[in-house]
């Protein structure tokens, strides 16, 4: 573009781009402070740690903090036991969210106003934790892994999402279509709807894998076994309970000859139960992005 034909901006807004950039700036410092220096002092002398001389780097690095986490089983127990709650009951959720997002979606499901209207109920009316805690007991699956699975298989909030992007994402066109050729609902539903709904697949899968990774206060309910504890459960127990009692003899004496690896012990396992979700969120980054926008827009 030529710069004599070119819009020049007004003091006006330069200025306001200006501020923008600015508090643009302090929200990401505000956010990156934290998390480096929670980095810096899983890699810092402890004595350091306590002193606060801890800023966003290391103060005499070391990896003693992770030699000593690595060494507590139940953090093998615990990573394995989140990632299996993670993976499969990602998979239940975002299953169950499709399959009842995209009937609701559909103009010609009779019925789908009143039955969306007694889901939209849930959102502000439910039963309570000892309601749900009977249930749980009453199913049999106590002290077992579906115990963090089934009871939230289902989340109205990802399948008003759902059924927007699909009431308009997917045109009522190509469904006429689909039905002229012969195709049923279930493979429309499989050939069509789904290769299409990527991006709002994506933003699902993120959204209840992030809650379903940092989830730990049903495993605080329903669980009293340690062998199925999440690692967000040893998190707090070693955060806010200080079960030294939970790490194995060598370790507990360790811990205790050293003054101050508890506190160096929690910024490390914050750092490892924070990083697999760190890791996979720019791989769904430009899906997430795409869903939430089509959503905004045309819902």
């Amino acid at each position: 573009m030529n710069k004599r034909n070119a819009i020049r901006e007004s003091f006006g807004d330069r200025s306001f781009l200006m501020a923008m950039y600015v508090i643009l700036i302090l929200i990401v410092i505000s956010i990156l402070y934290p998390l480096l220096h929670i980095l810096a002092a899983s890699f810092s002398n402890p004595q350091d740690v306590i002193s606060g001389a801890v800023t966003i780097f290391p103060a005499h690095p070391t990896v003693m903090a992770y030699e000593t986490l690595f060494k507590n089983s139940q953090v093998y127990t615990g990573y394995a036991n989140t990632l299996f709650y993670t993976v499969v009951g990602t998979a239940v959720q975002v299953l169950f969210t499709v399959l009842l997002a995209y009937p609701l979606s559909r103009k010609e499901f009779v019925g789908r106003k009143v039955l969306m209207m007694a889901i939209l109920l849930t959102m502000f009316f439910e039963g309570g934790l000892i309601p749900t805690y009977l249930i749980v007991k009453y199913l049999h699956i106590l002290d077992t892994r579906w115990a963090l699975i089934i009871p939230k298989a289902l989340f109205v909030w990802q399948v008003i999402i759902a059924v927007t992007f699909f009431r308009t994402s997917i045109p009522d066109e190509i469904h006429e279509s689909a039905q002229l050729d012969g195709c049923s609902d279930a493979g429309f539903l499989w050939r069509i709807v789904l290769p299409l709904s990527k991006p709002i697949i994506a933003v699902l899968i993120l959204m209840y894998a992030v809650a379903d990774w940092n989830s730990y206060f049903d495993a605080l309910i329903y669980l009293t076994k340690s062998e199925l504890f999440p690692l967000q459960l040893v998190l707090r127990n070693i955060l806010v309970l200080s079960q030294v009692s939970q790490l194995s003899p060598s370790v507990a004496y360790q811990m205790r000859r050293l003054h101050g690896l508890s506190d160096l012990l929690k910024y490390a396992l914050i750092v490892v139960s924070s990083a697999p979700i760190l890791i996979f969120y720019p791989f769904v980054q430009k899906h997430f992005v795409k869903g939430m926008m089509i959503g905004s827009i045309k819902g």
